[in-house]
């Protein structure tokens, strides 16, 4: 099938590449946009019509990347780009860079503008007594006037000046109430001055970097765009990025481990990779935006308005430094989280099993599978993969007596194929299991062919809004055979496609070295159908009993993505629904409603997503330090109200399985390891009402 594939995207490029005479040495550009729009024509799952609305959802798209804040642009210069708004799909069939190189041109007028504009303004105090606000989504900014931009960059500027004295004050006041006398006390004025250095001096690394930009760079953030507007899992990768892309976006940072995202000015962490030091460390959650980055007590770096690879660079360290990194969470308040870099611990990812306890409600023996991803190792014959080992647990958990199985299946954002399906077929006697589909011809069908069950028993499923992939078809597959009860999150990521990656460079033929290297793409080529036929894309899947969590009225996953492919169906499989746990999944879900509804924890998670979503939604900010001040405490002292939601639930049992027992005496890390995951799964109330669905069920 693969093989398919790749053939097809190479008959295209090579379709494309006898067009161009190599040897008359045509315009790289040309070369990079034609042979990108012709391969995604032509092998992309659904390609997009390349027509005047495309061209639209291109042009919108490019400007956010290209000044995000609006404080380059003039409203004079969108009036010159606009009349290009509904002609990019032309140009693209063209081949031409009308819209883009103008863009370039405009921007590199700004930015030498703007230079002049921070210089001159962080030149001369702020008075932070006047009464005046900001709004920093830049989606609810108009484009400021030639007359008036510079006047965006004074109230910008003098919020980050804002933002960093406010700092320096509190840093202060907390010396002062402890008798630190390491902390020199300073007057406000000198404050002030100091902030507005560190601005300043923020911007000239700053502008520094984009005055070493090339136009390849540029071009490449013009083709991303385009790409993109495709789905936002197809991309065009340039040599450097494709070279970071194992940082960027398979979630592996060498010294912390995590995936990040460019969203705008800001760095974002997507996803924390299980094993790794933030993972262990414990702090750094998805959705944090980093502001800063110190290598242990150094003097922090600004990386708002950084690039990504710049930004990873700072990160990334060798095995046993301190990186201290500053984040905002999604509650607005700002934290310093110091992380010792360290390799990944390959155990951390492997799935781990337990026996839980809850002796209030007379619960017992109830067994705990932990997945944190659908691993294998492909590298040599016969290596660990996590379906063998899943089989392995369930095999220790029924010699233990278990009553259930919890299989956990929160943040695992997939992996194997294979797996998943070996692993769904542990549970039902045999029967399909996933369609994949590509472009053309009928869904492939992923069945389990082995009529040995592992275990029949009771079963829940946890996920959460970053359960995807391999997760969202494993818990899809025994929502529908009605085999086990889907817990958590409203519904799951919803990632239900497959992408594959084409170098450039390996399509072209003849003597082409003068213009390569050319980069990479990547397209979706295939997407994830549930046996009853609807697909896993945009909606994931959704919990048969919904718990409240801190994202539950923000939106996450797939739905952020304003390019994401279409949920759709096709036709459903024929497959046996086991009737034996129907009416004790009804029962189970009414009792856990009554439960949650009435529990003092889970009332406050609900209320804490209350206040996440109405602080994401506040954009405006005083310029005053007075109230400047007054907000911040009052973020402050909010956050307090929900800090001990994780706290050891009383009569919560976690014990090692029997069968265990002598390999954690002889291994004293591994124990603590255990021991450590153990205490977190006593706080976990979470897995304290999925035991109780498993009596439910029982």
């Amino acid at each position: 099938m693969y093989k398919t594939i790749s053939r097809v995207f190479l008959s295209i490029i090579l379709i494309v590449c006898s067009s161009y005479k190599i040897e008359e040495n045509p315009e790289k550009g040309k070369v990079l946009i034609d042979l990108i729009m012709q391969g995604l024509n032509m092998s992309h799952f659904d390609p997009a019509v390349i027509n005047d609305e495309f061209s639209k959802s291109v042009y919108d798209e490019y400007l956010k990347r290209l000044d995000f804040n609006k404080k380059f642009f003039s409203s004079e210069d969108i009036n010159q780009l606009k009349k290009y708004e509904q002609d990019i799909d032309e140009q693209l069939n063209g081949g031409i860079y009308v819209f883009f190189d103008l863009s370039i041109e405009l921007l590199n007028n700004r930015i030498d503008e703007s230079q002049a504009y921070y210089k001159e303004i962080l030149s001369k105090p702020f008075d932070f007594s006047i009464d005046e606000e900001i709004e920093l989504s830049g989606k609810k900014l108009e484009y400021a006037s030639n007359g008036t931009l510079k006047e965006r960059w004074r109230k910008s500027l003098k919020f980050q000046t804002l933002s960093r004295l406010y700092d320096q004050t509190v840093i202060q006041e907390e010396a002062k109430e402890k008798n630190d006398t390491t902390i020199e006390i300073k007057t406000f004025e000198v404050l002030e001055q100091e902030s507005r250095e560190k601005i300043l001096k923020r911007h000239d690394e700053w502008f520094d970097r984009m005055a070493k930009l090339e136009l390849s760079d540029r071009r490449s953030t013009y083709l991303n765009t385009i790409s993109n507007a495709f789905d936002p899992h197809t991309s065009y990768f340039a040599p450097r990025a494709k070279e970071n892309f194992d940082i960027s976006m398979s979630g592996r940072l060498e010294g912390i481990g995590a995936s990040l995202q460019q969203k705008g000015p800001y760095i974002k962490v997507a996803r924390i990779v299980p094993g790794s030091a933030c993972w262990k460390q414990g702090d750094l959650e998805a959705d944090d935006i980093i502001l800063k980055v110190a290598q242990g007590d150094e003097e922090p770096v600004d990386i708002v308005d950084m690039r990504l690879d710049d930004a990873v660079k700072l990160i990334r360290g060798p095995k046993g430094t301190e990186v201290r990194l500053t984040v905002k969470k999604i509650d607005e308040t700002v934290k310093v989280i110091p992380i010792v870099r360290d390799i990944v611990i390959l155990e951390e990812i492997y799935a781990k099993s337990a026996v839980l306890v809850d002796s209030v409600n007379n619960i017992e023996n109830i067994g705990y599978i932990k997945l944190p991803k659908f691993y294998i190792d492909l590298n040599k014959s016969g290596g660990q993969s996590c379906s063998q080992d899943i089989r392995l647990a369930l095999g220790k958990l029924k010699q233990e007596g278990i009553n259930g199985i919890i299989l956990d299946l929160r943040n695992n954002g997939g992996g194997s194929l294979a797996d998943v399906v070996k692993i769904a077929g542990l549970f039902i006697e045999d029967g399909p299991i996933v369609q994949v589909k590509s472009r053309f011809g009928a869904p492939q069908v992923l069945k389990d062919k082995d009529k040995d069950i592992v275990y029949d028993g009771p079963l829940v499923v946890m996920v959460n809004s970053f359960s995807a992939s391999a997760s969202e078809i494993m818990a899809a597959a025994m929502q529908d055979y009605q085999r086990g009860i889907v817990i958590g999150s409203k519904s799951t990521f919803g990632k239900g496609t497959v992408q594959r990656f084409f170098n450039l460079d390996n399509f072209l033929k003849g003597d082409a070295e003068h213009i390569k290297p050319l980069g990479t793409v990547k397209l979706t080529t295939q997407k994830f159908y549930r046996i009853n036929g609807g697909a896993t894309q945009l909606k994931g899947v959704e919990s048969d009993i919904v718990l409240p969590d801190r994202y539950s009225f923000i939106e996450t996953g797939e739905k952020e993505y304003e390019s994401a492919m279409t949920w759709d169906e096709i036709v459903p499989l024929e497959y046996d629904v086991l009737s034996k746990y129907k009416n004790r999944i009804e029962m189970a879900q009414r009792n856990s409603l009554k439960r949650v509804q009435s529990d003092s924890t889970f009332i406050l998670i609900k209320e804490n997503a209350d206040r996440l979503k109405i602080r994401r939604e506040q954009t405006i900010h005083s310029l005053n330090f007075e109230e400047y001040k007054r907000a911040q405490k009052e973020i402050k002292n909010e956050a307090k109200k929900f800090k001990n939601l994780r706290r050891e639930l009383n009569g919560f049992g976690v014990k090692s399985l029997k069968l265990d027992l002598s390999e954690l005496k002889t291994d004293t890390a591994k124990s603590a390891r255990i021991n450590a995951w153990h205490d977190n799964i006593r706080k976990d109330k979470y897995v304290y009402e999925a035991v109780s669905v498993i009596k439910d069920l029982m």
